[in-house]
């Protein structure tokens, strides 16, 4: 296993992060996965003993039941792991039960450590926007959280550029603590990450850690574009993130030749893709069995050539959009020594 720093922090992550979504699975995460104690304990151990140390969980999970079930697979071995989990769901039926209000907040802080079994949060995470509540508020109940040494580092997830880069000032403004990473959906089939945050985050030094980075499962290898779908794949069930299949099967297409001349699965190109994206610190994977999971495991000794990645880069591009188009026509030049294309840019 390799690791990677972890933003600016002195703390680092294997490249590749246990995800525990499909740990219980109860309610709308019964269609992830609903693992018992004993096949999340395999799952978890399995991880430790090939050098993983970082785990992700949310609160809102099976209703707290991820938490309790990862606290307890980690068992004495928790002080080895970097563990992170998420706060914004909803966690009951009253009206403050849900967001990035202070009482929330407090309320989940304390009820994600007693689930998990800890006494502190490497990485507590807001899992989205919350349009009710100031980022003022929110950064404030996240900061005194770290000052009272319930949570280590504090990060996002699902936010927007321009909703990240404002909590960011905030926090230089008033003193508090920083996001330091973004928990984004991101894969080879959705690289829309990559028109606004990227760019933000390689700018602010910040850590970009991939949810689904296979797609929901369809880049599994599991789809094509002519065979009838697997009835048990989580897909089936729960056609999410929105993937443009017309688009998608070209990718998977080429992965599939990609995957044939390295002799390794299609899932183990998807993920090798992202881990060869200079922004990623740690990619979350999700297993529901030890086979799936050590098939992910063997992404971090794939080595793809220059070749590979143009293919692939090329195949999933995404179309080009304003402003990109203008600033690319308008940065050509910038150099001394260059001139602009016009007719390359007009054909674009």
């Amino acid at each position: 296993m390799k690791y990677r720093r972890l933003a600016t922090t002195g703390i680092y992550v294997s490249e590749l992060c246990l995800g525990a979504m499909t740990f219980g699975g109860t309610g709308l995460f019964k269609a992830i996965g609903t693992l018992g104690q004993d096949e999340a304990d395999a799952l978890v151990h399995r991880s430790l003993d090939a050098g993983i140390n970082f785990f992700d969980t949310a609160n809102v999970y099976s209703t707290g039941t991820s938490e309790e079930m990862l606290g307890k697979a980690l068992g004495a071995r928790r002080r080895d792991s970097i563990v992170a989990t998420k706060v914004r769901g909803r966690m009951g039926d009253g009206p403050n039960e849900i967001g990035l209000s202070r009482v929330h907040i407090m309320q989940q802080c304390d009820d994600s450590l007693r689930r998990l079994g800890t006494d502190y949060i490497d990485l507590y995470q807001i899992h989205g926007h919350d349009p009710v509540t100031d980022i003022e508020e929110t950064l404030g109940a996240l900061d005194a959280l770290v000052r009272a040494g319930k949570v280590r580092y504090i990060g996002c997830s699902n936010l927007a550029a321009w909703q990240l880069m404002k909590a960011l000032g905030v926090s230089r403004q008033r003193g508090l603590a920083e996001f330091i990473s973004t928990q984004s959906y991101y894969s080879i089939a959705g690289r829309e990450l990559e028109r606004e945050i990227i760019p933000l985050v390689e700018d602010q030094q910040i850590a970009v850690l991939p949810w689904s980075p296979l797609a929901g499962g369809f880049l599994s290898g599991k789809f094509t574009r002519h065979a009838e779908s697997d009835p048990n794949a989580r897909r089936v069930a729960f056609d999410f993130p929105p993937v443009d299949k017309d688009r998608g099967y070209d990718i998977i297409d080429a992965m599939r030749d990609v995957a044939t001349a390295h002799e390794v699965s299609v899932a183990q190109i998807a993920l090798a893709w992202l881990l060869h994206q200079t922004a990623v610190t740690s990619v979350i994977i999700g297993a529901k069995r030890l086979d799936q999971l050590d098939d992910n495991l063997g992404s971090i000794d794939v080595a793809l050539t220059d070749d590979d990645l143009d293919r692939l880069n090329t195949v999933s591009a995404l179309p080009s959009e304003y402003p990109g188009w203008m600033q690319a026509m308008q940065h050509s030049d910038r150099a001394p020594g260059t001139a602009r294309d016009w007719a390359a840019f007009s054909k674009k």
